[in-house]
């Protein structure tokens, strides 16, 4: 795994620390953001990167940071047929 270290300014890394954020996971989100604005990594990828269980924990981190989820007609077709294939038992 690679390892990146960043040198920041102390009185910076003291301002960018004084909401309590973490940094390093701060850091490691705002790229993860950028490498999926830029189409660089997937949804799969990020959920994988942040350590999200589910594809709904990367979608609402998105949302919460006004990133755009990709959707395009494949993802359309896809969760259409999971949906065809869904036994339903009708009521009795």
């Amino acid at each position: 795994m690679l390892e990146i270290t960043l040198e920041l300014p102390d009185e910076i890394s003291v301002f960018l620390s004084a909401s309590g954020s973490n940094l390093e996971r701060a850091a490691l989100e705002a790229i993860a953001l950028e490498a999926y604005r830029e189409e660089r990594l997937s949804t799969s990828q990020l959920r994988r990167l942040l350590g999200y269980g589910t594809r709904g924990q990367v979608h609402a981190f998105l949302k919460q940071h006004g990133v755009y989820l990709r959707y395009g007609e494949a993802d359309l077709e896809h969760d259409r047929q999971a949906g065809d294939a869904i036994e339903v038992t009708p009521a009795a």
